[in-house]
């Protein structure tokens, strides 16, 4: 069966499904597989050390099942560009996505704060596919307290308004 290639936009910054979406296409390939998605946990886990039965990985692991389940509703395993645009939107995140991502948020938070410093939060935007040369800009955007953290509500509330098209200082960060 030939899968169908998708091509976002990634040239237009006013784009942020497209630039998401290519992030959960991991190989390239123009698909958002299952296996795709799930690589995005596999490698936060390795990257931040834990074990494949940590209780956080188990989590990680359980809302991305619940993620991927609503992303992929036909249940064919792969998740389109026009299939995820039609489907994120501000309700999905806080219903699903805020949920998967707060998961691999607390892999990196090893102390169960609910902040990353600096290099923790570099290591997990690394992992889950974000490039490295903008990690400082980000973590700066998102350290609205200046006290050298990103603190997870934080991270969560850019990521939603990211996506949805509300003023982000993560997307304006990133782009």
């Amino acid at each position: 069966m030939t899968l169908p290639r998708t091509t976002p936009n990634l040239a237009n910054p006013a784009v942020p499904k497209a630039r998401i979406y290519a992030m959960l296409d991991t190989d390239g390939d123009g698909i958002a597989s299952r296996h795709d998605y799930f690589a995005r946990i596999e490698r936060a886990r390795l990257a931040t050390g834990r074990t494949d039965d940590d209780p956080l990985v188990l989590a990680a692991h359980a809302t991305g099942e619940r993620a991927w389940a609503a992303m992929d509703a036909n249940g064919d395993g792969i998740m389109t560009y026009d299939e995820y645009a039609a489907w994120v939107d501000a309700e999905k995140f806080d219903t699903v996505c805020q949920y998967a991502l707060g998961a691999l948020f607390d892999l990196a938070d090893t102390d169960r704060l609910g902040v990353l410093d600096r290099p923790k939060f570099t290591l997990l935007r690394q992992a889950l596919g974000n490039p490295a040369h903008n990690a400082d800009a980000v973590s700066d955007a998102l350290d609205t307290d200046r006290d050298g953290r990103v603190h997870r509500q934080e991270y969560l509330a850019a990521i939603r308004a990211y996506v949805t098209g509300d003023h982000s200082p993560m997307g304006r960060a990133l782009y």
